[in-house]
């Protein structure tokens, strides 16, 4: 069985390993949203930045990219994942069934929010763009991750207008 990886938010821009293939793909029962404060990579303990997480909400779906692993190098990948995705065990990793544009229907791994970590948290769009704006971590700014994000999501032809409205916003705060 190949191993595939969910990517969604960071995952689609820099998913830090080659893929042999990446396909778009949704994930059934999440949605994907600014609900994990970033105190390591976008954000710091003193001013946390705001980064993307798969949060369970019933009837919803998440689209973004199946990301297949090369034959040999899962465990490789997935140790580089779990340094990275885990760093604070605000991620829970699961394997979760994908549905592939192709008709595929595979299981992937995916880093899901704990709504019980301190990290979790549920703002309103006009918070999350002020706390965006202000916030650089170990990463670099958060406006980045915003913008690079939302720019791979519109590349693979998928909307969000949650994350659209939050780029308008926080380029307004930023300009200023």
């Amino acid at each position: 069985m190949p191993l595939w990886i969910f990517g969604y938010g960071s995952l689609l821009w820099h998913p830090g390993f080659e893929p042999t293939e990446r396909v778009r793909a949704r994930l059934a029962g999440y949605h994907r949203s600014f609900c994990m404060l970033s105190i390591h990579h976008r954000g710091t303990v003193e001013k946390p930045g705001l980064v993307l997480a798969l949060d369970a909400v019933g009837g919803s779906y998440c689209d973004g990219l199946a990301l297949r692993v090369r034959e040999g190098e899962e465990e490789t990948v997935l140790a580089y994942l779990r340094e990275r995705e885990l760093i604070s065990s605000a991620y829970v990793e699961t394997t979760t069934p994908l549905s592939l544009a192709d008709g595929r229907a595979i299981e992937a791994v995916a880093y899901v929010i704990d709504p019980d970590h301190e990290q979790y948290c549920q703002f309103d769009l006009e918070e999350q763009a002020h706390r965006i704006a202000g916030a650089v971590g170990g990463r670099g700014p958060n406006p980045e991750y915003l913008f690079n994000t939302a720019n791979h999501l519109a590349e693979l032809g998928i909307l969000d207008p949650d994350l659209a409205w939050l780029c308008g916003r926080v380029r307004e705060l930023t300009a200023s």
